[in-house]
């Protein structure tokens, strides 16, 4: 049996939440028929990315943590614009030698460019937007499209790296047949301007602007030169705008506080609450509002004193009370230069839940606040017709600070679950939450949800409400460090709003499934072309911690030598310009299965496994369901890309793959699949979290990373199994949103070195966790401590395996003594889970030697 580890009992489980979008176009179609026709989802909602750049990656051994933890932590914020125009060769006018030739029916030319990249490696293939699960395609679609490996790709549209792609102020020239986007591996004719376009490889003119003497000359344009650039349109909704240096500039962020808590919980949510205003930049604008059974708006036009206007919680408000809140003397937003005082005031003086009533049966409008911070944040332009007047300043936020369900008022639920209608009243609240939520994202405004405490918060209900307005639900034990801190990030990541992300593959390969942060957008909501076969998703916001998984296949086998994949993601951004941002990959096209394989990158391929196994665990019994499908997967990739092993009816996992199944056991055993977390909400809440989440995020979630800490103060990293749970030494073990530190019996009897180890390996987890989002709960516990079962429970247990087996997958045994040998073998208890060896025999497979 898998163990258990004792959990606190927050949020119990009654329903799981909606998950994230997944996109499947009909298989049978081709890509253009995709365009302009609904595309068959899978059962689920729409989907959120929360990712962040993930842990740094570092060889053994590593240096000490030295840097200490920020309790502000750094934002992830875009780079301010380093604008360029072509206008300098715009102004090139040179003559055209001659009239291009035809040969075959194509336009060539003596001073043809085959491409303006022909010269240089497929440097996209190493794009920190675009990861591929190879970094070459197969040829034959019979194994390129095997289900049990598959064909895709992790996409980040919204990733801001430094430098990030150069930003042009003008429009981007594209195909006029297709839509493509111009790029550096299109073919340019240099003598008359034209340009092929690579996805329908039609010829498109420049009007001759990409007229010039050598194909050197067409370097200067940043689109012809790089994989992906930014194109900036910044007066599209801000006539003047010029951008700004100041990186934190965002719109308002509203903090909405439950009012239902006990004192324990009230004095941790008031100590997190006062470390972040004063976390917050100078300018920064805030609002507060509490809700019980009614919802109060704080006014911070009294100086220190602390005044509220009161309205109903039991309905919807009205516009007439929205109106006199706008048009009255209050003022519910200000910039924290002239109302931090105060803030801290408002904070102080909130009370802990008076009357005798249990946490699960009072009354909270979590429903009717937020509708409340709507109306405000939209100020006078609720009364104008809805997207005339955009509010300047970037997005706005609506932080929920709950310790409930929303049991009262517009969108709530039944206190107890055992009501005789609760799964119909349910229903009904999931529907409002989720009407709330998309227009919340109408309006440009984001819907945070963070839980803490042992009430369940009935996570389907709230869900929608954060998926569809482009937020996120978080679950915390309490409204502690972990909260606070994931408070201050929510609230500082840079977002943007208004997202379209479109894409378009060469002609034969079909994009099959989508699971991301939006929705398949309608064909209106979008400039089409005549022979449009793009795939185009509606974002509900555009962030850094957030990313795609695209399935693709091949409607036949490939003829040519390269394939092409364009992604482009139009949005506001934070300073409310127009961004279209445009990343052209080319990968070349193989014959042998050997070369195929040994491109395949097995951390991203089973982070898109993982995501298209864990999109269809929506229940308990769902996920054990799962757990088998991964057996299967795991049986079917040997089969077709292995070897059987001489008489034997065993099978040999293929070698360039080696990494790949040790990587899904861990998802099969771990909580997103495995019984290791206590209740269904928090594996749903995880789950959600994972399937919306970055790359680096995504791959700590699926796999744990395993960091020993070693005398003098240096770390190595080790596979996480539990051959290193050594008496003597002190281990990390990263496991995404959980960071746990267990220290060895023998090591905490010595009081000093225990001290030093604890230390240094709580700053390499802050260290590894800084830009983080969510933030992951840090717990640090001694060997043999009820605790500890947390971290064992994450660790494959390879002590059960022979000693030669022992040695080659966990090479740091050798170093041991033969008395410590017989210690460490001593310590452990025996259980009946799987060892990874074992797991693969009894799937008939031989396991893969160490990578």
């Amino acid at each position: 049996m898998e163990e258990t580890p004792p959990q606190p009992q927050p949020q119990a489980a009654h329903a799981s939440p909606p998950f994230p979008a997944v996109f499947t176009p009909p298989s049978g179609l081709s890509s253009a028929s995709v365009r302009g026709s609904p595309s068959i989802p899978s059962p689920g909602g729409t989907a959120h990315f929360s990712t962040p750049p993930g842990p740094p990656v570092f060889s053994s051994p590593l240096r000490p943590a030295a840097v200490p933890f920020r309790a502000t932590p750094v934002s992830l914020h875009p780079v301010p614009f380093a604008i360029r125009t072509a206008s300098s060769s715009s102004s090139v006018s040179l003559p055209t030698s001659s009239a291009p030739h035809f040969l075959n029916g194509s336009a060539t030319h003596h001073g043809h460019l085959p491409s303006a990249a022909s010269h240089l490696e497929d440097s996209s293939v190493d794009s920190p937007y675009v990861l591929f699960s190879a970094h070459k395609v197969l040829k034959q679609k019979k194994l390129l499209n095997a289900p049990s490996l598959g064909f895709g790709a992790l996409v980040s549209p919204g990733r801001e790296v430094a430098p990030g792609p150069e930003a042009l102020e003008r429009d981007p020239r594209r195909c006029l047949n297709c839509g493509a986007y111009v790029n550096l591996y299109c073919d340019v004719l240099i003598g008359s301007g034209q340009w092929q376009c690579v996805i329908c490889k039609k010829l498109n003119s420049s009007e001759g602007e990409f007229v010039v003497s050598s194909k050197q000359d067409l370097l200067q344009w940043p689109e012809l030169a790089t994989s992906a650039v930014d194109y900036v349109h910044s007066g599209n909704r801000r006539p003047g705008f010029v951008p700004v240096s100041d990186s934190r500039v965002s719109g308002p962020i509203f903090i909405l506080i439950d009012e239902c808590l006990d004192e324990a919980h009230l004095q941790h949510l008031q100590g997190s609450l006062h470390a972040f205003v004063d976390s917050l930049p100078p300018t920064a604008r805030i609002g507060i509002i509490s809700y019980g059974r009614t919802v109060s708006v704080y006014d911070f036009s009294e100086g220190v004193a602390v005044s509220a206007d009161v309205l109903p919680g039991n309905k919807s408000p009205t516009h007439e009370s929205l109106k006199a809140l706008i048009y009255g003397t209050g003022v519910y937003f200000s910039p924290i230069h002239a109302s931090l005082p105060v803030a801290h005031t408002i904070f102080s003086s909130l009370r802990p839940y008076e009357l005798s009533v249990a946490e699960v049966s009072r009354d909270r409008c979590v429903g009717a606040a937020v509708e409340v911070a709507l109306g405000i944040i939209q100020g006078p332009s609720v009364e104008l017709s809805r997207g005339i007047i955009k509010r300047s300043g970037g997005n706005c936020r609506i932080l929920v600070c709950a310790g409930g369900p929303n049991t009262f008022g517009p969108g709530s639920v039944p206190h107890s679950v055992q009501h005789p209608n609760y799964a119909y009243l349910e229903k009904t609240a999931m529907k409002w939450m989720e009407s709330l939520g998309h227009e919340a994202q109408r309006h440009s405004t984001i819907v945070d949800i963070l839980c803490a405490g042992t009430c369940p918060v009935r996570v389907p209900v709230l869900q929608p409400l954060a998926k569809c307005s482009g937020g996120v639900l978080l679950l915390h034990d309490d409204f502690g460090e972990a909260f606070g801190v994931n408070l201050q990030r929510a609230s500082t990541r840079a977002a943007g709003s208004h997202g379209l992300f479109e894409i378009r593959c060469s002609d034969g390969i079909l994009v099959t499934q989508v699971i991301g942060p939006g929705e398949e957008a309608s064909p209106d909501s979008h400039e089409t072309f005549k022979h449009d076969t793009s795939f185009c998703i509606q974002m509900h916001s555009v962030e850094e911690t957030q990313s795609f998984s695209v399935s693709m296949e091949t409607k036949g086998d490939i003829n040519s030598d390269f394939v092409y994949f364009q992604f482009a993601v139009r949005y506001s951004n934070k300073y409310q310009a127009e961004i279209t941002r445009v990343i052209t990959s080319r990968l070349q096209t193989v014959d042998g299965l050997s070369a195929y394989l040994s491109t395949v990158q097995g951390d991203v391929a089973s982070v898109i496994i993982g995501k298209r196994t864990v999109l269809r665990a929506r229940t308990a019994s769902d996920a054990i369901d799962m757990r088998l499908t991964i057996d299967e997967r795991v049986k079917d990739i040997a089969l077709k890309f292995g070897t059987q092993v001489p008489k034997s009816k065993l099978y040999r996992f293929p070698k360039e793959l080696a990494s790949l199944p040790e990587s899904l056991f861990h998802l099969r055993r771990g909580p997103l699949l495995g019984s290791i977390v206590g209740h269904e909400d928090e594996r749903s809440v995880l789950r959600n979290l994972f399937l919306n989440a970055s790359f680096d995020l995504s791959l700590r979630m699926l796999a744990p990373r395993c960091i020993m800490h070693r005398e003098g103060g240096t770390f190595e990293e080790l596979p996480a199994y539990d051959l290193a749970m050594q008496s003597y030494s002190a281990v990390v073990l990263d496991h995404g949103t959980d960071i746990f530190i267990w220290l060895g019996a023998e090591l905490a009897t010595k009081e000093g070195q225990s001290a030093a180890a604890l230390a240094a390996c709580r700053t390499l987890a802050e260290e590894l966790s800084e830009l983080r989002f969510p933030a992951p709960r840090i717990l640090s516990f001694r060997e043999g401590s009820s605790q500890a079962r947390y971290f064992v429970s994450r660790l494959i247990p390879a002590h059960k395996d022979p000693t030669y087996e022992q040695e080659s997958r966990f090479p740091q045994l050798r170093t041991l003594t033969p008395e410590l040998r017989a210690k460490l073998k001593s310590s452990f208890i025996h259980f009946d889970d799987h060892s990874f060896c074992e797991w693969m025999r009894s799937l008939k497979l031989v396991p893969p030697e160490p990578s």
